[in-house]
């Protein structure tokens, strides 16, 4: 018999996935490859502000960088943040498929392998470099000038990732000179340090694989390691569940940690009685703290 912890966590996960996929308003491309899109959801339901524009929140979805899991299980959570009155762009990115592990790596993965280098972090800078022309032409009520990115899990490692680009190592392809104009970063379970996931084989050994295996990790990190990439100088919080068993709360309070060191204030909301899927369930009350977490720095 599964143990409690187990048991709560498979039910948050049916909770989570048993929605029905949102189509969304408008779907755009940043590039040629057929997940190189951006899906576009006009708000509703709460009035925008004065201006008649509503703040741009930017969704990158999770599952373990791996190629089974795309943007549509999130889509229920960007259609949830449309109905509280944000526009809301949700990033395809390309992930890993099954292809041979890297060497080193178990030659037999039950999963797909995670990532693929440098394809990933390609896409997200060109999306991230895209979307206020994008969002101009499709959501015109969209406002860019307050954005907030968000991520849920290995999408939450990418957001961080993608705010932090302008403290890359300055001869990476995907070094900007200067920061993103986001207002902030809210990053939901993330796996924000990627030697703690490691450490700790979140996913199965997801971090490793995203890097290429055992051979490139290290030599990778400072390009693709949101715990390296600080101080950003963008306002940036991480909520996490305390009973989280697919990325530990150890994963976020490390990256919460490195930031101390690096003289950055870092928020941390740690929601008790909460596991990893509750954060992108719109029937979950934690969902609803993600979006005020979300609404605080947007508005």
């Amino acid at each position: 018999m599964p143990d409690d912890a187990t048991a709560r966590a498979a039910a948050e996960e049916e909770s989570a996935f048993s929605h029905p996929a949102l189509p969304p308003d408008a779907t755009a491309a940043y590039g040629s490859h057929p997940d190189q899109i951006v899906d576009l959801y006009a708000p509703h339901g709460t009035a925008p502000g004065p201006d008649a524009s509503s703040p741009l929140v930017v969704v990158v979805h999770g599952g373990a960088w791996r190629a089974p899991y795309d943007r549509w299980h999130i889509s229920p959570f960007a259609g949830y943040l449309a109905r509280r009155g944000f526009a809301v762009a949700s990033v395809e990115y390309r992930r890993g498929s099954a292809l041979p592990a890297p060497r080193g790596a178990d030659p037999a993965p039950r999963d797909p392998v995670a990532g693929r280098w440098p394809d990933t972090f390609d896409d997200l800078a060109a999306a991230m470099d895209a979307l206020p022309g994008l969002v101009r032409a499709a959501l015109p009520v969209a406002d860019p000038r307050r954005t907030v990115l968000t991520g849920h899990s290995a999408g939450g490692h990418l957001a961080l990732w993608a705010a932090a680009r302008h403290v890359l190592p300055p001869d990476s392809p995907w070094y900007g000179a200067r920061p993103l104009p986001l207002r902030g970063v809210v990053a939901l379970a993330p796996i924000a340090d990627l030697r703690t996931a490691g450490r700790l084989g979140v996913c199965g050994g997801a971090a490793q694989q995203l890097l290429g295996g055992p051979d490139t990790f290290e030599r990778r990190l400072p390009y693709a390691d949101p715990a390296a990439l600080l101080p950003t100088g963008i306002a940036t919080t991480l909520v996490q569940g305390r009973t989280d068993v697919v990325v530990p709360p150890a994963v976020s309070e490390a990256y919460a940690d490195a930031a101390a060191r690096a003289g950055e204030v870092v928020g941390l909301t740690l929601l008790d009685g909460v596991g990893h899927f509750p954060l992108i369930d719109p029937a979950a009350d934690a969902c609803a703290v993600v979006a005020e977490e979300i609404a605080q720095l947007a508005w």
